[in-house]
């Protein structure tokens, strides 16, 4: 098992160091001038310029400003914002929060929902039931999170007036953001637990099961959700680190104030330092949660350690 977590650890380990330098290259390819950033667009004096570029280092090649991100990281410097003029490492912290709620409570919504759901479809196969949810869940599958997010808004916030339409401080202000991401994700992941379920319900073991009297729940929640449950994890897994994303456009949507208001506005004007420590935040993230649904495979499939 160390032997595999390992690897696992050193794979991921290469893909943020490969990551880290796309972001960081593919951000220095905006046309913008982070000069006019860092002065709000202000006529500054030659020397004045000078100054800012030797200060944010921006007067090396971009391959040595790549070395001194990266070292500043190691370190826990993620470098000073040109537009707040504070560490990047503060501006995330006041707003992750958020954020992380966001993320959090939506992923809960979503698995609460979905995995019953999904066992419920599968013992109703091919009825009137599946089939009308089936068609719903594809109509929330294709539907884009921010748009989901517009229309909540619009009915329960702006009509019928039962939750805030924007901005953060309590409970309530998270429910109608949450619920948005959560039913994109109920859809899809309701969607592949039934798949299935349905094919460890007709597996063989299951009709020994049945012959030998199990009875009907235990065979359900005990022997076919434990083999189904992989791909559930894998849909999942992904959903969670798609959530960081979704979370960027719902919190626009919602005038929340989170990492995704603090990314795009730091897109637009040029904020290199924000822009590659949100986004290599993210990476982290998702990498993290990558080598847990491994873990979390070698523990329930003994067999994948072994590969």
């Amino acid at each position: 098992m160390a032997k595999y977590l390992l690897k696992r650890l050193l794979q991921s380990l290469v893909v943020l160091v490969v990551v880290s330098a796309v972001i960081f290259f593919t951000v220095r390819l905006s046309p913008s001038d982070p000069i006019a950033s860092i002065t709000k667009g202000k006529t500054v004096t030659a020397q004045v310029r000078e100054d800012l570029l030797r200060r944010f280092n921006l007067d090396k090649s971009p391959i040595q400003q790549y070395y001194l991100w990266i070292g500043g990281m190691l370190k826990g410097d993620f470098g000073e914002s040109y537009q707040y003029r504070q560490p990047v490492s503060l501006l995330v912290s006041q707003r992750v929060k958020t954020t992380v709620q966001l993320a959090a409570l939506s992923t809960v919504l979503a698995i609460l929902i979905a995995v019953p759901l999904g066992i419920v479809l599968a013992v109703k196969a091919n009825s009137f039931t599946d089939k009308a949810l089936s068609i719903i869940s594809l109509v929330f599958v294709a539907s884009p999170t921010f748009l989901i997010g517009v229309i909540f808004m619009l009915v329960f916030a702006l009509r019928l007036k039962w939750f805030p339409s924007m901005g953060t401080g309590s409970f309530r202000h998270l429910v109608l953001p949450s619920c948005a991401m959560a039913i994109n994700m109920v859809a899809l992941t309701s969607r592949i637990t039934r798949q299935s379920m349905i094919e460890e319900l007709s597996s063989d073991y299951i009709t020994a099961a049945y012959a030998k009297g199990v009875g009907p729940l235990r065979i359900i929640f005990i022997h076919a959700l434990r083999n189904a449950v992989i791909p559930v994890i894998t849909i999942t897994s992904l959903q969670i680190g798609g959530m960081l994303v979704g979370a960027v456009l719902v919190e626009t949507v919602f005038a929340m104030g989170g990492l995704g208001d603090l990314l795009i506005s730091s897109i637009k004007s040029s904020d290199y330092p924000v822009v590659q420590g949100v986004t290599m935040m993210m990476i982290v993230v998702y990498c993290a949660l990558s080598v847990v649904v491994d873990t979390l495979y070698a523990i329930i499939d003994p067999r994948i350690r072994l590969q």
